[in-house]
C-alpha cells in the first residue's frame, strides 16, 4: 500500500506542476486533510490561491498546528470546512473568495470511493460548471467490483478490510473502462485514466 500512496501522490503533484507551468489562479484541495502542498510548493504561495476542504473537525486541527508554527495562516490558504454529504462545495468556497471565472485546478484525493454517488455528482457538476476556461480535475476511484468484493485482487480485499476495520463504507465506484463516458456525460470534454499497472 506504501507504494500506491507514494506513486498517487507524485502523479498528482506532476500534474500539478503542469498546471502551474501553465498559468493557474486557483488550487481546490477537496478533502484536503494534512496535505502539505501549499506549503510544498513557492509557486502556490506567490501566485495562488489555494482552498483547502475538508471536515470542520480536520479544519480546527490543521488550522491549530499552521498558527503554532508561523504565528498566522499564510495569506494564500483558505482553509474551507464542509461536510460533503451535507454542504454544497459551491457555497462555501464562495464564503471565502473563490472565483467561478479563474483558471482552477482540483485535487480530490483518497475522496470519492467514501462518499454517496450523488456527493459525486454534486462534487463534479460544481467543478464543470463553476470554474474558468482551462480549469481541471484530478482523482482517484475504485471499481464497483472492489466495493461489492467480486475483484479478489489481493490488494482490492486487503484495502476492503481495512476500510471495514476503520467503520468505513466503500460506496462509489466507476466501471472499469467507463471512466471517459462518465466524465464527458458530466460535461468533462478531456478526460486521461492512469491505473496502477
Amino acid at each position: 500500500w506504501d507504494a500506491y500512496f507514494v506513486a498517487r501522490t507524485r502523479f498528482i503533484d506532476d500534474a500539478l506542476e503542469i498546471r502551474l507551468r501553465e498559468g493557474l489562479d486557483q488550487l481546490v484541495i477537496m478533502g484536503a486533510g494534512y496535505d502539505s502542498r501549499a506549503l510544498r510548493y513557492r509557486q502556490l504561495k506567490d501566485s495562488v490561491q489555494v482552498f483547502e476542504v475538508d471536515h470542520p473537525a480536520t479544519q480546527q486541527v490543521k488550522s491549530t498546528r499552521l498558527r503554532q508554527m508561523f504565528g498566522t495562516l499564510p495569506k494564500h490558504i483558505h482553509l474551507v470546512a464542509v461536510d460533503f454529504t451535507a454542504e454544497t462545495l459551491k457555497g462555501r468556497l464562495q464564503e471565502f473568495g473563490y472565483r467561478s471565472n479563474r483558471r482552477t485546478m482540483f485535487i480530490w484525493e483518497g475522496v470519492s470511493m467514501y462518499l454517496p454517488p450523488s456527493a459525486v455528482d454534486e462534487t463534479l457538476a460544481f467543478v464543470s460548471h463553476s470554474s474558468g476556461s482551462g480549469s481541471s480535475i484530478i482523482f482517484d476511484y475504485t471499481y464497483p467490483s472492489v466495493i461489492d468484493g467480486t475483484c479478489r485482487r489481493r490488494e482490492s480485499v486487503m484495502w476492503r478490510r481495512s476500510v471495514k476495520r476503520l467503520g468505513e463504507d466503500l460506496l462509489f465506484g466507476i466501471e472499469e473502462g467507463a471512466i471517459e463516458t462518465f466524465l464527458k456525460q458530466r460535461g468533462f470534454w478531456v478526460a486521461r485514466n492512469a491505473d496502477h499497472v
